[in-house]
């Protein structure tokens, strides 16, 4: 679905840039926007967050009309669904999943004069765009929460894919439980899949089953948190405020506002300002963040949720500077160094702290 680079991705982005792209502003009235959808809208989760932000878009521009098509698998579906919003009129497509890449790729060569962004992915073109978050920023925060709120130092992660992106997030939890509460552990579970209910519930029975008593997750729908819920342990849900699925046990989690990009893209569009580029904002501009926190956290937990998003927000510090060890104890960035973005989208090891491995 998102976002997994290696460092020599960036080199291949630039080259696939090419030659600025030139455009002429186009009336809101006139943009008609498509929105290709790798889940269901009523997720509660990934694509559900996508949909609002479409409608924030929509309702920030009088007269700007969008569409979406929702379950489109990450395959050649993909790309007759964007040719079909082109042949509708569509002059700007955002493709919200990371195995759309190559797909988006292809339509947009043969249509140069539409605007493609594409949501996780690496590649860009003369009119194709990339965009995501620095969630690892909110994750980090989330995870100071699960840390102090453990009582058997014992915290499950429902994870979706062994991916770069989803290995950061697990990390950045993990260094926010370890800040907390250094006695902490986080045992992961892999899915597999991107939105499967059935299988998030069965990998939250098993890990609630190993000792814990807190749930953190990175997949799409509320059946981790519902589950929780059920069996009476907190749970930190991911993409939106999950809460709804556990009213009395959802601690926080960590959000997405991606109406700030779908704005920003249209507002360049009408200008005839927009050119290809790479997004990737974070706390500091709203991207990411987290939900309301759920009636247990006390207020000293939130106090130092607070202190650590000033120093990330302020530049003085960020989740992947060192020190930080491995899972083997094994010093991977040294005290005054810093993860590289390149670095961090091509992570690929677990640091101190996470009991699980990473499946090649």
């Amino acid at each position: 679905m998102k976002r997994s680079l290696i460092v020599l991705f960036v080199a291949l982005s630039v080259a696939l840039c090419g030659t600025a792209f030139a455009m002429e502003a186009i009336p809101a009235e006139k943009i008609n926007c498509g929105f290709v959808y790798i889940g269901p809208v009523g997720d509660g989760g990934w694509t559900y967050m996508h949909d609002q932000g479409r409608l924030e878009m929509e309702s920030a521009f009088p007269g700007l009309k969008s569409s979406y098509v929702e379950s489109v698998p990450e395959g050649p579906d993909s790309a007759r669904v964007m040719e079909t919003f082109v042949r509708n009129g569509s002059k700007v497509i955002f493709a919200t999943s990371f195995g759309y890449m190559d797909f988006v790729q292809d339509v947009a060569k043969r249509y140069p004069d539409v605007v493609f962004m594409h949501c996780s992915g690496y590649k860009r073109a003369d009119n194709v765009g990339i965009y995501f978050g620095r969630m690892y920023q909110a994750r980090y925060l989330s995870g100071l929460v699960a840390g102090k709120m453990t009582k058997n130092n014992v915290i499950g992660f429902v994870a979706a894919h062994p991916i770069p992106e989803v290995i950061r997030g697990i990390n950045a939890f993990t260094q926010g439980v370890r800040k907390a509460n250094p006695e902490a552990e986080v045992k992961v579970v892999w899915l597999f899949s991107w939105f499967d209910p059935g299988k998030e519930k069965e990998a939250t029975k098993a890990l609630i089953d190993s000792g814990a008593d807190v749930i953190s997750m990175h997949a799409d729908s509320g059946a981790a948190p519902q589950t929780a819920e059920e069996a009476g342990v907190y749970v930190v849900g991911y993409n939106n405020d999950m809460s709804q699925y556990a009213p009395t046990k959802h601690l926080t989690a960590p959000i997405w506002d991606w109406g700030i990009v779908y704005k920003r893209v249209i507002e360049q569009v009408t200008m005839g300002t927009w050119k290809s580029e790479d997004i990737w904002w974070g706390l500091k501009e709203g991207m990411v963040g987290l939900s309301k926190y759920g009636k247990d956290v006390p207020e000293e937990v939130k106090k130092l949720v607070e202190e650590e998003k000033t120093r990330i927000i302020s530049g003085e510090w960020d989740v992947f500077d060192g020190p930080i060890k491995d899972q083997s104890g094994t010093i991977k960035v040294e005290a005054g160094q810093s993860l590289s973005d390149g670095d961090k989208l091509s992570m690929n090891w677990f640091v101190e702290g996470v009991k699980g491995d990473i499946p090649k």
